[in-house]
């Protein structure tokens, strides 16, 4: 194994600069959340999309998987994620990475709030979960046992 570093590739000028405003920036409604994409995939060159995530009490997706990563930051509040049926509480600062095809499922059980910024590592999952095409491998259940 070599200890000498890959050079870095060239810039690429056909890539811009992506400033998210959250003015101008589309708002979706889906399962009672309020989701915005401040970044898309084809503003990454597919590399990935980020999701600025509004969770009221009470919110959050049923149980559910798909072939994508999901990486989550909370940014403001608490909320509990069930993964592979094991429950945990993760509070503000902290980040939850869920591999792909594993079951998952988190929701605001608190009383306030809860923001999260959610890197979705496919900008192909993006598309499944907010529009513009589906593959047919989202999958989401209404119980646990289902997955």
């Amino acid at each position: 194994m070599s200890s000498a570093l890959e050079p870095i590739p060239p810039d690429d000028p056909k890539r811009s600069l992506t400033v998210a405003q959250p003015e101008n920036l589309p708002h979706i409604g889906l399962v009672g959340d309020t989701y915005t994409i401040t970044v898309t995939g084809e503003q990454t060159a597919g590399r990935f999309c980020v999701v600025d995530m509004h969770i009221p009490p009470g919110g959050g997706p049923p149980p559910h998987r798909h072939d994508f990563e999901e990486t989550f930051i909370l940014l403001e509040g608490q909320m509990e994620a069930t993964f592979r049926g094991q429950k945990s509480t993760l509070r503000a600062g902290e980040t939850l990475n869920i591999p792909a095809n594993a079951p998952h499922q988190f929701h605001n059980a608190s009383g306030e709030a809860v923001r999260i910024a959610l890197y979705l590592l496919s900008c192909r999952a993006g598309k499944i979960l907010f529009g513009g095409g589906s593959s047919g491998r989202h999958s989401h259940h209404t119980s646990a046992q289902a997955l």
